[in-house]
């Protein structure tokens, strides 16, 4: 399997994994407060959402890939 067809799986894997979650979530750590040697830390939970266009157009773009690909040998 050459690099080309990787690179269109993993653009059509991600493109339907946009679409079927919409997005994804991570916490990250930040430091508050800090007053000499005392740290107040909070965690925040952040959302990162995918846009619809966004997992269409990683699908057509795997999909183009895939046919070019086929068709270079």
């Amino acid at each position: 399997m050459n690099a080309i067809k990787l690179i269109a799986i993993v653009l059509i894997i991600g493109g339907v994994l946009g679409l079927t979650y919409g997005g994804f979530s991570y916490t990250k750590d930040t430091t508050a407060v800090k007053l000499g040697p005392l740290e107040l830390s909070v965690q925040e939970k952040e959302t990162v959402n995918v846009p619809v266009w966004a997992g269409i157009a990683a699908i057509v773009a795997g999909g183009l890939l895939l046919v070019i690909g086929g068709k270079q040998r």
